[in-house]
């Protein structure tokens, strides 16, 4: 068996084994600029490892999921996010004789792209830039521009499209891949914050709608399991769950929003951080000569204002306020 082969025979495991429906490797549209294949790996499970191996992937473990700065190590990160996405995804894949390495890699680099302090900071770049910040776009700008040192992971074209479309407010991914890496974002989110927010006392289980209990399950694994096993039995062309349990998920969905995402004490930090986020925004744009090196061919091509996001979006959580604090705290007196 030379090297070579290894890809190879994964290919023709994938023709055996995979369902009609799914993405085969072999299949793909490519890359921007063409490479020659890997001798061990599918294209699929070589941009799965550029991701992993990124440094805006290593970045996500110190940036917010919901809590910011939550005092204990049980509360879930971006990194544990896109962590516990990527298990449903695959799960949801293997049920559906999908291309889990697609799915895989699709799921690992949907948040790369997210800003310090979760939604907050996506709120604030927004709110202070002319730039329409929105972190699932900004997460294929990581892959395609940013990340080595600008020349970016060229990513297969369908991991690329399953990343941009992972939100609601993207069109639906051409592969049933990254479909179901669209629902598996919300399943996760919807139960690791339930969690971390009963964990939290901003919830009580029994604050959750009973029909969603009776409906769904008692536990995160009984709802999990609920709705992962509704896609795996409804799905075919497309990928959905049946009537009555898509309505009990946006239902749960809604009171999360509701109960955890506007509530006073979970969210009484955001406003800080926005400011942080703003002032950070609005002095750099007026300094930009205190930009990173690697910022400054982006600030000569497209503008300091998009040079700006880009640096404050990959800042991790401690990063942003380290950086705060060193413009606008004042140092100690020390002679």
């Amino acid at each position: 068996m030379t090297s070579k082969s290894i890809r190879e025979q994964s290919q023709a495991l994938e023709r055996q084994t995979l369902s009609p429906r799914a993405t085969l490797s072999e299949n793909t549209l490519g890359r921007d600029i063409p490479e020659e294949e890997c001798p061990l790996r599918t294209p699929y499970q070589r941009d799965r490892d550029r991701i992993i191996h990124c440094n805006a992937f290593r970045r996500l473990m110190h940036k917010t999921q919901v809590f910011l700065f939550p005092q204990g190590d049980h509360y879930r990160t971006r990194l544990t996010h896109t962590l516990e996405v990527n298990q449903i995804a695959r799960t949801i894949g293997r049920g559906l004789g999908l291309n889990e390495d697609l799915i895989e890699a699709i799921a690992m680099g949907h948040d790369l792209g997210h800003t310090p302090f979760g939604h907050a900071g996506e709120y604030a770049l927004r709110e202070v830039s002319p730039i329409w910040f929105v972190h699932s776009e900004q997460s294929v700008r990581v892959v395609e521009k940013l990340e080595r040192d600008g020349k970016g992971l060229n990513l297969t074209a369908e991991v690329r499209d399953g990343i941009l479309c992972h939100s609601d407010k993207a069109p639906w991914a051409r592969t049933l891949e990254g479909r179901v890496v669209r629902y598996a974002d919300k399943i996760a989110y919807i139960n690791h914050d339930i969690e971390d927010a009963i964990r939290g006392g901003i919830l009580r289980e029994g604050d959750l709608p009973w029909e969603t209990k009776v409906g769904l399950g008692q536990t995160k694994s009984q709802r999990i399991t609920t709705l992962v096993t509704s896609i795996i039995e409804n799905s075919g062309d497309d990928i959905k769950m049946d009537d009555e349990t898509f309505r009990l998920y946006k239902t749960l969905q809604d009171f999360l929003f509701e109960a955890v995402y506007k509530d006073p004490v979970a969210k009484g930090e955001e406003g800080k951080a926005k400011k942080i986020i703003g002032q950070l925004y609005t002095w750099f744009v007026e300094h930009p000569e205190k930009l990173p090196l690697e910022y400054e061919s982006i600030r000569e091509e497209e503008g300091i204002q998009r040079a700006v996001v880009d640096y404050i979006a990959g800042m991790s959580d401690r990063y942003c306020i380290a950086t705060f604090e060193d413009i606008f705290v004042p140092r100690p007196w020390t002679r």
